[in-house]
């Protein structure tokens, strides 16, 4: 599997809010750089839990929309849009944030993230 291949699968999975799944992709020394609305965050491997575990908390459905992604060698950069069903209106599909994020592959694993996202 390419690491564009990887992205896209991962993507495609409940991993964002779903604690056990993300650990599947994530490497046991990850990082993540994330310049979000509230100002720059790192996240490492717990945090990233963590922030899984509280957007299960809120939401019962996400959904990923690529609209671009480029790979070169062990880097793929992905443009996509979140959108989430929340446990109040699980009818009712909504964007949660757009978001820019490079993504480093080690060992068929999310190594290093560098993500930006903007709000609605």
């Amino acid at each position: 599997m390419t690491a564009k291949e990887f992205i896209q699968k991962f993507y495609k999975s409940d991993a964002l809010i779903d604690s056990e799944t993300f650990k599947l992709y994530l490497h046991p020394e990850v990082i993540v750089d994330w310049h979000s609305t509230k100002g720059p965050i790192q996240l490492d491997y717990n945090g990233v839990l963590d922030l899984s575990n509280e957007l299960s908390r809120a939401y019962v459905r996400s959904k990923v929309r690529i609209s671009h992604i480029i790979e070169e060698d062990d880097l793929v950069s992905v443009r996509y849009s979140h959108y989430v069903k929340t446990i109040e209106n699980p009818r009712e599909e909504m964007l949660l944030a757009h978001f820019m994020a490079i993504w480093q592959i080690k060992d068929n694993k999310l190594y290093r993230g560098y993500q930006m996202s903007q709000l609605l």
